[in-house]
């Protein structure tokens, strides 16, 4: 793999739509449809103050810790990034079952032993998001997984 960089932009039309029509599916109460793969998050707007529904896929649960991880997928601009750095406080939801916490960016370490752990379980899904989000398909070697987090940081909603 040669420079690994972003290769999507933000969504915008009919694929934005696309994007947003689960965070419906949780306001109906029919998250439990997308299972544990999927959660809802709520966060505070860093510019308007106003909460904001962001439906992201789940990279890990620590079961134990009852912490869900999750790949900022558009990198660090991703305006739910930005808006948990400035506001951690944030709820989220797994089915129909939400909780409090607060967002902490995972470390490279712990972030890449994440992501070769998920690439193993969801091989296919891997490969596909890889794909999509930097343009090309990577085998989850600890390189290409470093590089892959430095560009789209990985954070834990950790429950309070």
């Amino acid at each position: 793999m040669n420079s690994m960089k972003l290769y999507g932009t933000k969504p915008t039309g009919w694929l934005r739509l696309g994007f947003r029509l689960p965070i419906w599916l949780y306001r109906w109460r029919m998250g439990w449809l997308l299972g544990r793969r999927f959660l809802m998050l709520s966060h505070v707007g860093r510019k308007s103050g106003l909460i904001r529904h962001t439906v992201i896929e789940v990279v890990s649960h620590d079961a134990a810790m009852g912490t869900y991880y999750v790949v900022s997928g558009f990198g660090r601009k991703s305006d739910w990034f930005q808006n948990i750095l400035k506001t951690p406080k944030v709820k989220v939801m797994v089915g129909n079952r939400s909780f409090d916490a607060i967002a902490e960016v995972t470390s490279q370490e712990k972030a890449v032993s994440t992501l070769q752990e998920y690439a193993t379980l969801h091989p296919l899904a891997f490969k596909e998001l890889s794909k999509l989000l930097l343009g090309e398909i990577i085998d989850p070697t600890p390189e290409n997984c470093m590089q892959f987090i430095s560009s789209m940081p990985m954070v834990g909603f950790v429950p309070q």
